[in-house]
């Protein structure tokens, strides 16, 4: 536990202050609720910049140290409202920490969170155990993304706490610092209403339902987009920022960041936004148009929209400075963004499912849905299936009211991203996999949820919505599986050496019940045939027809007699049956696809 909030706690420091600064360099004195967000993208850059240097990872640690501090010494003097922010900021992190340790608190212990949900962290953790000795791995050869394992490297050496404490970390970090990163639409309310609003937005069930699966990258990638979205609104309508020469360098940073986490597909969401954004912007101010309103309840005449973004050579100079900044700093992985092009997650003939039972519903993006499991389809819970029915209908009534509400007040950077959260899904739904779909969604939900709440929040309708899809986000953390608390990459390494050998692996009742261990075990060891038993429950002999013994143990105390000893690769002991005891095994075969969801023991 004590490994876990230290990473939180400084992921929770150094965004917020690295972020600020930046901020302060675009001519921007006063406190914004970005900076979050712009901290840990330049984070994910920094860190997978320096990771690979002599020390494999102790550069990147001291690099976050030496920057934090710098950034901290710059704002000295350079920032206004510091004690506001402060006083605004701990309610809605305190709340959002507490949220976040459901998970562990139902399960009694700290660890990788997910394992039964979806086993892909422990590629996770293997990447970053690779990193952290200086070694390749199949993802780096790959291109696929690695800031966020940069980051966890770093936390690692800089703070003596394992992988599994880092990654733990970094995914409770990002929850707390999207649900500050809503603050910024919400900065202007009293705050019974903002902190219950930015819980709802940066917590909605999506990501509490990936956050609960251990999913750390799709959290991190709806982070950035919804801070992208907010980054073009403060742009275009916060008076501080519209005439400032850098006013776009904040969004830029932002797509920064989610190539760094989540290469060249993140850019979709971003990239749609400013397209579609700027050309509505282009096309009202063409049109001589006065849509929106400071208050859709008020009469048109009595309406004050902002005024339309500036499109003279100033602001186009914005936008070239913005785009040579990006351009500049992702140009170390455009080979690994063009290698990540093939791979397997993005053959629309592959398997597609991943660790989903088929499509999930686009509704779950609007943040009610009663379900402890968001793959689930309505009903197959303990909600009727017209439970979810009429609160996809409550939802979807409310988004169509807060678009319109948004059009009026000449919200147009929020409109555009929910647009391109459309279309990024309507393609991954027709041309891509349910896996890619499902992402799709669960990206987006912030952006809706926001969209519901900021039109809405000082009705009595809101509440409503805040009490319901806030219950919905807490079911899905509750029902978060935590697995084991330790991780070794020994046990992957064991699986070129017993091939598709039969072969048990006999581990202590606490991992294989307590913490999840069996469908841990069975992705670690999948391509072969494998049992699982528990030590108190395996006999005198393994099974007919197993021919290698995986345990816990010392090397001179086999489990069974008849076993000479093949490999030793702490924690774990590899035996091999002598003679072999030759017959049709028991153990099933456990394909890719079935160690997703678990194979039975």
């Amino acid at each position: 536990m004590l490994g876990t909030y230290a990473a939180v706690l400084v992921i929770c420091l150094a965004s917020p202050a690295i972020g600020q600064a930046a901020i302060a360099l675009c001519g921007v004195r006063r406190w914004s609720w970005l900076a979050p967000a712009i901290g840990l993208a330049l984070l994910t850059a920094l860190c997978w910049g320096t990771v690979r240097l002599p020390g494999d990872g102790t550069v990147s640690a001291i690099v976050v140290l030496t920057l934090f501090a710098a950034s901290v010494f710059y704002l000295r003097k350079r920032l206004e409202d510091g004690g506001g922010a402060l006083s605004a900021g701990w309610p809605v992190a305190l709340l959002a920490l507490a949220a976040t340790a459901l998970p562990f608190a139902a399960e009694g212990h700290f660890g990788i969170l997910g394992t039964s949900f979806n086993p892909d962290m422990s590629q996770h953790l293997l990447a970053a155990d690779r990193l952290a000795h200086g070694e390749g791995s199949q993802l780096l050869h790959q291109g696929y993304p690695l800031g966020p394992h940069a980051i966890v490297v770093a936390l690692t050496k800089g703070l003596g706490i394992s992988l599994v404490q880092g990654f733990t970390g970094l995914t409770v970090a990002v929850a707390v610092l999207a649900s500050l990163t809503a603050l910024t639409a919400f900065r202007d309310e009293p705050a019974y209403l903002r902190v219950p609003a930015s819980l709802v937005v940066g917590l909605t069930y999506m990501v509490a339902s990936y956050f609960a699966q251990g999913s750390f990258k799709e959290t991190i990638q709806a982070l950035f987009f919804l801070a992208f979205v907010l980054a073009l609104r403060e742009a275009s309508q916060n008076p501080v920022w519209r005439n400032l020469p850098l006013r776009f360098v904040p969004a830029a940073i932002l797509a920064v960041g989610s190539v760094y986490t989540y290469s060249f597909p993140g850019l979709i969401w971003l990239i749609g936004t400013a397209v579609i954004w700027g050309a509505v912007e282009l096309a009202l101010r063409r049109l001589g148009s006065s849509a929106g309103g400071a208050d859709a309840g008020r009469p048109r005449t009595e309406a004050k929209p902002p005024p339309a973004v500036a499109t003279g050579p100033a602001a186009w100079r914005s936008v070239l400075y913005a785009a040579l900044l990006f351009l500049v700093l992702i140009a170390p992985e455009i080979g690994r963004m063009i290698d990540f092009h093939s791979f397997e997650t993005f053959d629309p003939n592959g398997p597609g499912l991943g660790n989903l039972f088929g499509q999930i519903s686009p509704f779950e993006a609007l943040g009610i849905w009663p379900s402890g499991d968001f793959r689930l389809s309505p009903g197959d819970g303990a909600v009727p299936a017209l439970g979810y029915f009429l609160g996809a209908a409550y939802a979807s009534i409310l988004l169509v009211y807060g678009l319109i509400v948004c059009w009026r007040r000449r919200e147009t950077a929020l409109v555009a991203g929910l647009a391109a959260a459309a279309l990024a899904y309507a393609a991954a739904r027709i041309s891509g996999t349910p896996y890619t779909a499902a992402k799709a969604v669960e990206v987006g939900a912030p952006l809706a949820a926001l969209l519901i709440v900021l039109p809405l929040l000082r009705r009595p309708v809101a509440w409503l919505y805040l009490l319901v899809a806030g219950g919905c986000s807490l079911l899905a953390l509750a029902n978060a599986p935590v697995g084991p608390i330790s991780y070794s990459p020994a046990l992957t390494g064991l699986r070129s050496a017993v091939g598709e050998g039969p072969t048990l692996v006999v581990a202590s009742r606490q991992l294989l019940e307590d913490e999840h261990g069996v469908p841990y075990i069975t992705w670690e060891m999948r391509g072969g045939r494998v049992c699982i038993d528990a030590s108190d429950e395996v006999g005198d002999q393994p099974p007919p027809g197993v021919r290698f013994v995986v345990a816990e143990s010392a090397a001179d105390q086999p489990p069974f007699a008849g076993l000479r000893l093949k490999r030793l690769a702490s924690p774990y002991v590899l035996w091999e049956r002598t003679p072999p005891i030759h017959g049709r095994s028991p153990c099933p075969l456990v394909a890719v696809r079935q160690a997703r969801q678990g194979a039975p023991r």
